[in-house]
């Protein structure tokens, strides 16, 4: 019998350093000597990739952190207070980028920076409570927040950094298990059904093109035709019209429009999961749920039977 291969396995497959992870095969990178200047590079790289990836308007600079506080403070409002919550939490999260970076520099300039400083514990406690306050911060898609995110930075902070390295791709295995789920739903919903048989194949080598992509670091040599390759697979799957062999009756409308959807919107879920490189457990199962009961309804309608292509 197949003894389990533990994760941290390192191997050489076809030429490509990889680790393992829960079934996955990651692309392995060596993480950067543990240091001040690589943890505020690092950092800086966090902070740049949070902002990329949640709602528009929390990019709030560290040096109006008292006003973003106030802000919050005063207001009564539910919906109000999400908000400026939101807002102060990246005003804390670009407080400690800022103290970190000082922090840097003056390690450069030759002065001592201890872990226990005045103002290595305020970086770290400005982390902690953007992470508090990161509950309140909602994805770009506006569906749901990212709370992996939020914390990352502060791990950077807290632990070293091949510590880091290997926490990332633990997450990244997780992101890759649910393209995979994500894919396999897409393909039992619609390719059971006459007028998008021929989907499968779409649908896989866009998830194929998606896991590459995830494991990828945008530094990699090879990401030109990586990222080319992903939004390649993306277009033609975008393209997929449904076929009809006859005129299509109402019913057949209906799928035809609901299928579609349906393939859109896992497109734009997968490219979340691609670039973010965490799950989103809510959009993913809400997802999943949407294409079984579309499944359920097609083959009420047509009497296919579930299909596993």
């Amino acid at each position: 019998m197949n003894q389990p291969i533990p994760n941290g396995t390192i191997r050489t497959i076809d030429g490509v350093r990889r680790i393992h992870y829960d079934g996955y095969w990651i692309k392995a990178y060596d993480a950067p000597a543990d240091s001040l200047r690589a943890k505020r590079r690092l950092i800086e790289a966090l902070t740049r990739r949070l902002f990329n990836h949640v709602e528009h308007g929390i990019n709030i600079p560290g040096k109006r952190l008292k006003e973003a506080r106030a802000a919050f403070e005063a207001e009564t409002d539910p919906e109000r207070r999400r908000v400026k919550g939101a807002m102060l939490a990246g005003a804390l999260f670009n407080r400690a980028t800022d103290i970190f970076t000082r922090l840097v520099d003056l390690q450069a300039e030759g002065v001592d920076v201890t872990q226990d400083s005045a103002l290595m514990r305020e970086c770290g406690q400005c982390l902690q409570e953007s992470l508090s306050l990161g509950k309140l911060v909602r994805h770009i898609s506006g569906d749901e927040g990212i709370d992996e995110l939020w914390g990352e930075p502060f791990r950077a902070f807290s632990i070293p950094i091949e510590a880091f390295y290997e926490s990332r791709y633990i997450k990244i295995a997780q992101t890759l298990k649910d393209i995979d789920r994500i894919a396999g739903v897409m393909i039992n919903s619609l390719a059971s059904t006459p007028i998008f048989e021929g989907i499968a194949g779409d649908v896989r080598a866009f998830a194929t093109a998606a896991k590459i992509k995830c494991e990828t670091l945008r530094t990699d040599p090879h990401i030109f035709d990586i990222w080319t390759d992903f939004v390649v697979a993306q277009e033609h799957l975008s393209a997929f019209q449904p076929r009809f062999s006859s005129a299509p009756t109402p019913d057949l409308l209906q799928m035809a429009t609901d299928g579609k959807q349906l393939i859109e919107q896992g497109i734009q879920l997968v490219s979340y999961l691609t670039r973010a490189r965490v799950t989103m457990p809510k959009s993913t199962r809400e997802y999943v749920d949407r294409c079984s009961h579309f499944g359920e309804w097609t083959r009420q309608r047509i009497g296919a039977p579930p299909s596993g292509a």
